[in-house]
């Protein structure tokens, strides 16, 4: 089994489109993906809705998409080829405490695309790729946290130069490889032959990475 991690440093980056991009251009790997999004204080993660229940009951759900047709992130990495794909919902700071049931549904699988940064602090992935966007100037603290584990950088193309990032250094992916997107499309064909010839070592154990 291989893992794949797409993150990036804020919200409307291109992390989905990224991710169902590369389950697309790759169905010989027979993808099953999982989407991981954490909640703020007062919003339930079994359902996204506003919630004043107890935190110990709703601190986390997970709910395996079947509607390929749908709007949801989820729905499109389906129609792009998934072969299983599950939504998991945690309150934030607490994927912890989900990670046994997310292991359970990892062992199951022959490889696996996850759109998370925060991921990283469970797994160890085959291959991590971030999504950076010079003209948002959001940079998540999970972004920060995880950059220099990056094993390429997917950089929307500016023509500004100078980012719109608050203490923000790329030092820790200044030796890495960079694929620049003009956004459609966010996956090019040097960047679904990194991910193919990354994937292609047979020296992966998942069991050691779980």
């Amino acid at each position: 089994m291989s893992i794949v991690v797409i993150g990036g440093h804020s919200r409307s980056v291109g992390k989905t489109s990224v991710v169902a991009g590369l389950i697309a251009a790759l169905p010989e790997l027979h993808w099953s993906a999982l989407k991981i999004t954490q909640y703020g204080h007062g919003v339930c993660s079994a359902n996204g809705e506003p919630c004043d229940c107890a935190t110990d009951d709703h601190s986390w759900a997970i709910t395996e998409e079947k509607n390929a047709g749908g709007d949801s992130d989820t729905s499109r990495f389906l129609s792009a080829g998934a072969t299983k794909v599950w939504w998991v919902r945690t309150q934030q700071g607490r994927l912890a405490e989900a990670m046994p049931a997310v292991r359970e549904k990892l062992s199951l699988v022959e490889n696996v695309i996850i759109e998370s940064n925060t991921i990283l602090k469970f797994v160890r992935p085959d291959l991590y790729l971030t999504i950076l966007d010079p003209a948002n100037s959001d940079f998540k603290n999970s972004a920060r946290e995880f950059l220099d584990r990056a094993d390429a950088v997917i950089l929307h193309h500016s023509a500004d130069t100078a980012t719109q990032w608050k203490g923000v250094s790329l030092k820790p992916v200044s030796n890495r490889p960079t694929f620049a997107i003009v956004p459609p499309p966010y996956v090019t064909p040097e960047i679904v032959s990194f991910v193919r010839m990354h994937l292609k070592d047979p020296t992966h154990n998942a069991v050691q990475r779980l």
